[in-house]
């Protein structure tokens, strides 16, 4: 399979996904400053305020297949949503990943997003779609399961954050 290019813009219709940008930094800090007290402490601020902005911005460009998620009718940045090549053992299967602010939370944007980027690696020749979701993240289980991924009972990791559980959706 030939590398999955990434769109200048995937659009619904209450949303408009494009690459990511350095600028943004800010808005993916916040992300990490949100995040639930269960998430393990290597993807939380540190004692010593790390990761920092500029840490963050440095690694924008790492993750090419990640996309910024904004509100079309405002423009304004609520999250992101892409592929990722990250822990994939085959290229042609990324895995799904989205995370949205709290205040964008619950009103269907996260699968708005991700039924985008499903269909962008569907027209992109990927025969399959994974993610990992911790057992304790209800709302994300349940934005996967909108989007046809099944939980295959495979536990990927387990410690006293939970069980980090992993689904598959083909396409």
């Amino acid at each position: 399979m030939a590398p999955i290019r990434v769109p200048d813009t995937l659009e619904t219709d209450r949303l408009v996904l494009r690459p990511r940008r350095v600028e943004e930094a800010a808005t993916y800090r916040r992300l990490w400053t949100e995040r639930d007290p269960r998430v393990p402490e290597h993807r939380r601020i540190d004692a010593h305020g790390r990761p920092t902005v500029a840490d963050i911005a440095a690694g924008v460009d790492g993750e090419p297949g990640l996309l910024a998620v904004h509100r079309r009718a405002t423009a304004e940045l609520i999250g992101y949503c892409g592929l990722t090549l990250h822990g994939s053992e085959r290229s042609d299967e990324p895995e799904l990943a989205f995370e949205l602010l709290r205040a964008a939370h619950g009103r269907g944007y996260a699968t708005e997003a991700g039924r985008a980027v499903v269909e962008w690696a569907r027209e992109s020749g990927c025969p399959r779609l994974w993610a990992t979701v911790w057992d304790w993240n209800v709302a994300s289980r349940r934005v996967l399961e909108k989007l046809e991924f099944d939980e295959t009972g495979t536990v990927l990791a387990e410690s006293t954050h939970g069980r980090s559980m992993l689904t598959v959706r083909h396409l």
